[in-house]
């Protein structure tokens, strides 16, 4: 191969594998299953269907313009005028043209404040899909980070434990050891390579989960730099409860139906009121009564109506959207009870993830300070090989929490913003800030 293409070769391999390392970020994530989510689309749909309600609301206060046709085959008998006596068969037709404009209807102005309601809740639902989507997102995302660093300490519990069983081993070779130390460094060691299974298992489900979101094949995630725990900003839990009653989406849905149902109340009273069109007919016909018979005719006329008996039907649909509306009022408590249990959970649970966080991290050194002091009194015999493995255990235990309460700690802050109803695409970005993107 001549020199130049094959450096050309080599630097386009290279340059493809640098982009191929690049890890995929939270951010990425979110738009590839922004762009792919089931959910979410039907909710933007139902939104667009929703929509409609209005213009089709409006459309009782517009003129309404309507073309007649028909066309008949008659026989009559004709008799009885000017000694007349005839049987013929003959066609007749008639066009007409009608235009109808409501003057007063009452349902028809609920149905249009009705349909702003429903529009509005279909709004506070897509709000709430997008919202929850991004909350899945981060979780998934660091679920499997989180997998990921289990496993990683699953395979440093592996080696460690081998590493004793090898040195009991060893101990037993020259004398100074036992078998029941032996067996016992063996039966830890087992357990560990069965950890380390169940943790590679758990590394798969957690990527299943992503792939659900992204509907793509999860690549190398960046994964988190070093950062300082942050509390909630404010402090204030009865500031965030304030806050998620306000602009919850979930809650602005519920209540945003509630006054649909009211709505519906008026609609259904309102079916007992008169209603007031104003009509106009122009017509021809041709062959009716008579063959050969012509009629032109043109003509306004105002028409009232109003139900005086529909065999009970209104006072059954007036009822039955009185229910509806107290069940809605019952169902608004409960939306704002929930609301408000979990933005005080969220807030508790941010506060105490960042002293979760930082005793984590105290513990895993202490624990690694006492897994290396009992390891040379061990070698030295003032230690047992019980005392060893569960050092050892320890460690690894303490390492596992602080995985935990890491990544619990991003989370947390996500979830508070979820809960409030305030999470939006410069919160991801702010979590986002602390991944190692390059």
């Amino acid at each position: 191969m001549p020199r130049r293409p094959r450096a050309a070769f080599l630097a386009a391999v290279l340059l493809l594998s640098a982009a191929g390392a690049r890890a995929e970020d939270l951010l990425s994530a979110y738009h590839q299953a922004y762009r792919t989510d089931p959910a979410l689309a039907e909710a933007r749909a139902q939104l667009q269907a929703t929509l409609q309600d209005r213009p089709a609301a409006r459309a009782a206060f517009l003129p309404h313009l309507g073309l007649g046709a028909s066309v008949g085959f008659n026989t009559g008998h004709f008799s009885g005028f000017a000694g007349l006596d005839l049987n013929k068969a003959y066609y007749s037709d008639s066009y007409s043209v009608t235009l109808t404009q409501s003057v007063f209807n009452g349902q028809s102005y609920t149905a249009l404040h009705e349909a702003s309601s429903r529009i509005q809740a279909q709004t506070a639902a897509l709000l709430y899909s997008e919202q929850q989507l991004a909350l899945r997102v981060a979780t998934a995302y660091f679920q499997v980070l989180e997998a990921q660093a289990q496993e990683r300490v699953a395979e440093k519990q592996r080696q460690l434990l081998e590493s004793i069983y090898k040195q009991t081993e060893a101990t037993l070779k020259i004398g100074t050891g036992d078998i029941i130390a032996v067996r016992e460094a063996q039966a830890r060691l087992d357990a560990a390579r069965a950890d380390l299974i169940r943790a590679q298992n758990t590394v798969a489900v957690a990527q299943r989960g992503l792939e659900r979101l992204t509907h793509a094949p999860v690549g190398q995630l960046a994964d988190l730099r070093s950062f300082t725990p942050e509390g909630p900003h404010p402090d204030n839990m009865e500031a965030w409860v304030q806050a998620a009653l306000q602009d919850q989406p979930l809650l602005r849905e519920a209540q945003a139906q509630l006054q649909t149902a009211q709505e519906e109340v008026q609609y259904q009273q309102r079916a007992r009121w008169p209603k007031l069109d104003l009509q106009g007919v122009a017509q021809h016909i041709h062959g009716s009564p008579f063959p050969g018979f012509n009629e032109n005719q043109a003509g306004v006329s105002l028409n009232l109506s109003m139900p005086l008996y529909e065999g009970g039907s209104i006072s059954s649909g007036v009822q039955k959207a009185q229910a509806l509306s107290v069940a809605q009022v019952d169902h608004v408590g409960s939306v704002r009870d929930e609301v408000r249990l979990d933005t005080q959970t969220a807030f508790l649970n941010l506060q105490d993830s960042v002293s979760q966080l930082e005793a984590a991290k105290a513990t895993v050194e202490s624990a690694k300070v006492s897994l290396t002091g009992t390891r040379k009194g061990y070698e030295v015999g003032t230690r047992s090989i019980i005392d060893l493995l569960q050092t050892a255990t320890d460690y690894i235990r303490a390492e596992q929490d602080y995985n935990v309460a890491l990544y619990r700690q991003i989370l947390a802050r996500v979830q508070l913003k979820a809960a409030a109803g305030q999470l939006n695409l410069q919160d991801l970005q702010a979590v986002n800030g602390l991944l190692q993107t390059n």
